[in-house]
């Protein structure tokens, strides 16, 4: 198999596992004291495993699966019981998994021609749009929330949409990134001004300057993390 999709898979099945396979009642029951609280890490733990050794296929290679069980465990152990959700805390989170994610990758599968397989199989930039897409989910989302977190206006409307928010933000994201990588920026500009032309109302009626504030600020870092990915996928096409 080539080495550099096997990289790519496993990031893969990290983000699927993590972002779309994590459900927000296991989310929630890693933080329970006790049994219960093991109980859906490991659970969450044997999710990542197995969907990385599904992804992966090689069906022989057990210690793998079994690497990525036990540091997702013990890692998440770490967070859940001795740090508070933040910005700084989800980044070394993730960063930690992606690092152990490229260590096994490196011991196990590497050989040094990485950008050669970029360059030169077309299967490996499908694994990377893929990831991209993953990522202008719910990763893109949790990453904006974090940042967004010190500027979140105390009310918030009562006749907004359970979840609206949310599904605006993947929905524009992904629309974004297939912009950039089929080269047509216009398209987000139009975007942009469709967006900016539902919003002025809203905007307008405001009575608080940081409400404006705060929407243009959570409307421009949706744009650029959509955009700078496209850009980086594109060009490792």
């Amino acid at each position: 198999m080539e080495s550099i999709i096997i990289f790519i898979k496993l990031l893969c099945a990290h983000l699927c596992s993590d972002f779309i396979l994590q459900t927000d009642s296991i989310n929630n029951g890693k933080r329970k004291p006790g049994i219960k609280g093991i109980g859906y890490l490991l659970l969450h733990s044997a999710i990542h495993a197995c969907v990385a050794y599904i992804l992966v296929a090689d069906w022989l290679c057990w210690l793998v699966p079994l690497i990525i069980f036990a540091s997702h465990f013990i890692i998440d152990l770490i967070k859940c019981r001795c740090y508070q959700d933040s910005l700084s805390t989800f980044l070394a989170d993730q960063l930690l998994h992606i690092i152990i994610i490229g260590v096994l990758w490196f011991v196990f599968y590497g050989d040094g021609t990485v950008l050669s397989y970029i360059e030169n199989h077309c299967s490996a930039n499908v694994w990377l749009t893929v990831v991209a897409y993953i990522l202008m989910l719910r990763p893109s989302s949790i990453l904006l929330g974090l940042f967004l977190n010190k500027w979140t206006p105390v009310s918030s409307s009562a006749q907004s949409l359970p979840n609206a928010g949310q599904w605006i933000g993947y929905i524009e994201r992904i629309m974004i990134l297939t912009f950039v990588l089929v080269g047509s920026f216009e398209g987000v500009g139009f975007l942009l001004a469709a967006k900016s032309v539902f919003r002025f109302g809203e905007l307008n009626k405001a009575k608080e300057i940081r409400t404006t504030e705060y929407v243009l600020i959570g409307t421009f870092s949706s744009f650029t993390i959509a955009i700078l990915t496209g850009i980086a996928i594109k060009s490792l096409f």
